[in-house]
């Protein structure tokens, strides 16, 4: 038997199969609200936040946050930059300085002291040492970390199987409620209710990052929350759309993150060496694949386009 659950978590919606005792429903819930009290920058008493104010101190941490400063240095080194954890400046000062639900049209960008110095961090233990004025954004590797951390923590309380799906980033282990393992939809903002493609996963992590959701304007500008490291400014990349299939899902949200980044003219230049796999599109709606990702969807062909334009507006 599986027990489904749906809520609202991290600023998106949280979707969580168990098959097996449906009392561990519950049980994820309330470890990934305990997450997010702790990595959520729009929490004034979060451990994230705390961590930001005393930057140029030593600061001890716990379990779950050391790990996250962790997956986040080692998904800077992977993607070669184009993921980067401290870019949160560059996110408050793009518009995104609230929760994206408060966010509405402005005439001036917010300001923020934060810089980028993913470089200086220093991880020893549990002690961690910002350099001075750099923060960090847990964004969507908060997400992805968190689905791997309760999809294994089930696993271990009884689960036969586990599908944890935060705002897109899921990880799945163990047997599925039908046979034949997980199937996930990937869904592109232009098609609707009409899956992109669908997935079939044993086990692992898939991520999706696109700049057509999370949109706003300043001073009549569109501006959306994926920053290019390289501009510190949302990015133009030439891609609105990444999906990613990984081992892991934070390690998926990373290279989506950076697969989106590094643009249409070599996207999957990054993938090479990881074992991952990708689905991409363009702002002009070409879908783009790996040559790895066909195993994924058996014998239903992706489609070549996604109809649409350049996309919608912004949401406000």
């Amino acid at each position: 038997m599986a027990a489904e659950l749906t809520w609202e978590a991290m600023g998106t919606t949280a979707h969580l199969i168990v098959v097996g005792p449906a009392r561990l429903t519950g049980r994820g819930r309330r470890r990934i609200e305990a997450l997010e009290q702790r990595w959520s920058r729009f929490r004034p008493t979060s451990e994230l936040n705390r961590l930001n104010a005393r930057a140029g101190e030593v600061t001890r941490v716990s379990e779950e946050t050391r790990l996250l400063v962790q997956r986040s240095l080692e998904g800077w080194w992977l993607s070669g930059g184009a993921f980067d954890p401290t870019l949160l400046g560059d996110v408050v000062r793009a518009g995104y300085d609230r929760t994206y639900e408060e966010i509405g049209p402005r005439e001036r960008q917010p300001i923020s002291h934060f810089r980028s110095g993913c470089d200086g961090i220093v991880l020893e233990g549990h002690d961690v040492h910002l350099p001075p004025d750099v923060g960090i954004d847990s964004g969507g590797i908060g997400k992805g970390l968190a689905a791997d951390l309760v999809a294994a923590e089930l696993m271990d309380a009884g689960a036969d199987g586990v599908c944890c799906n935060i705002g897109g980033d899921l990880r799945v282990v163990g047997v599925g409620p039908d046979p034949g393992g997980w199937t996930i939809a990937v869904e592109h903002a232009w098609n609707g209710a009409v899956p992109l493609a669908l997935v079939g996963l044993a086990a692992g992590g898939m991520a999706t990052s696109t700049t057509l959701k999370r949109r706003w304007l300043v001073d009549g500008e569109l501006r959306h929350h994926l920053i290019d490291p390289r501009s510190h400014r949302p990015a133009e990349s030439g891609l609105n759309h990444a999906t990613v299939v990984a081992g892991e899902a934070w390690r998926a949200e990373i290279l989506a993150k950076a697969v989106l980044v590094n643009g249409e003219e070599h996207p999957f230049d990054i993938v090479g060496g990881t074992g991952s796999d990708v689905i991409a599109v363009t702002e002009d709606g070409k879908v783009l694949a790996t040559e790895g990702f066909s195993r994924y969807v058996g014998a239903t062909p992706l489609p070549r386009r996604v109809a649409g334009g350049r996309g919608p507006g912004p949401a406000p």
